[in-house]
């Protein structure tokens, strides 16, 4: 039997829930999918508390990343994914209790408190996304040119509206020529900083790493030797220019690009806009479509400005998404349930 604390966390399966089990035993394996959540970097910023009948969510604050990231809003974006990830699972399995997002506290890490419950059961549309979170992947390689059906682009902006967050798509030449100007744009100073590359290279690892985090080579497509020297180059050397030019070229042939965003930029707003991104990511990946981000432009203040009025000035832009069918990628590593406990 291959459960949520197995040695490959993504082989994690809906027929393992222990039903009749402890409460300890039930949180550790809904944690489970709530780990395999995407992240900044692949840096997992989460660490969970568990009581008895109810399970606290912290930021983990020594896998922030100050310069791409300095007030923390991709870290609590990605925390947000994951609790997305956990209410799906505790939705399926029909033992979701109350919910308190950012409760009172002195301590700044708690961002979210679950308890166990009897809330509802399993919907189609709970036990569609429970399956698709272990074959969601960032999938960084090019995708196939057809078009994503419009119906479908509804379906993936009303799963955003359900989080209280916006999505709006580029999907014809000039709009996405527009947003992959300042895509570029973003990978040129980006690079140009030194300690944005020597930020980025902690996280950027060869392919057979014994860490359970970061992104392996593989990810971006390298071979076992280009990816032994991927930190050392990444670290040494302002790609910017060629970093630009391929993400120009990978925004403006994917089929479809798309900008979450939220009315407001608090803490709340960023927890609401990662639990939209993973509700759309999954919804997505039902229907076989790949994403990966594109977020340059939002992490320099001037080109987030840009890009918000690009999206029709609705809010704060809060993650760029390409979209479109593709071939299956390697999922990157994940910290052990174990792991990520307190």
């Amino acid at each position: 039997m291959i459960t949520a604390t197995s040695s490959n966390p993504w082989d994690i399966t809906a027929d393992d829930f222990p039903a009749y089990g402890t409460p300890a035993a039930k949180w550790k394996y809904l944690i489970g999918y709530a780990a395999l959540a995407p992240s900044s970097h692949n840096s997992q910023p989460w660490l969970f508390r568990l009581g008895h009948h109810r399970l606290e969510l912290h930021a983990d604050r020594s896998r922030a990343c100050p310069v791409v990231d300095p007030g923390n809003r991709e870290l609590v974006m990605s925390c947000g994914c994951a609790l997305f990830h956990l209410l799906t699972a505790m939705t399926h399995f029909g033992c979701l209790g109350e919910v308190e997002i950012l409760p009172k506290s002195t301590n700044p890490d708690l961002l979210a408190r679950v308890s166990l419950g009897f809330q509802g059961a399993a919907t189609p549309e709970s036990s569609l996304l429970l399956h698709a979170i272990p074959k969601r992947r960032t999938n960084r390689q090019p995708f196939r040119d057809e078009p994503i059906p419009a119906s479908l682009l509804q379906a993936l902006a009303s799963a955003a509206n359900r989080q209280s967050a916006w999505l709006r798509f580029a999907i014809d030449p000039e709009s996405k020529l527009a947003i992959a100007d300042l895509v570029a744009e973003g990978d040129l100073r980006q690079w140009s900083n030194p300690a944005f590359r020597i930020e980025l290279a902690k996280w950027v690892l060869p392919n057979h790493t014994p860490r359970k985090d970061g992104i392996p080579g593989y990810a971006q497509g390298l071979d076992d030797l280009m990816s032994c020297m991927a930190p050392l180059v990444v670290r040494t050397f302002d790609m910017g220019n060629g970093q630009a030019a391929k993400n120009h070229e990978v925004a403006t042939e994917s089929p479809a690009l798309a900008v979450l965003g939220t009315k407001g930029d608090t803490p709340r707003d960023w927890l609401a806009a990662g639990q939209a991104l993973a509700n759309v990511l999954l919804r997505a990946r039902v229907e076989d479509v790949w994403a990966s981000f594109l977020n340059q432009p939002i992490e320099l203040p001037d080109l987030r400005q840009q890009l918000a009025r690009q999206a029709g000035n609705l809010g704060f832009p809060q993650a760029i998404l390409r979209l479109g069918f593709g071939d299956e990628v390697k999922p990157t590593p994940r910290r052990p349930v174990d792991a990520v406990l307190i």
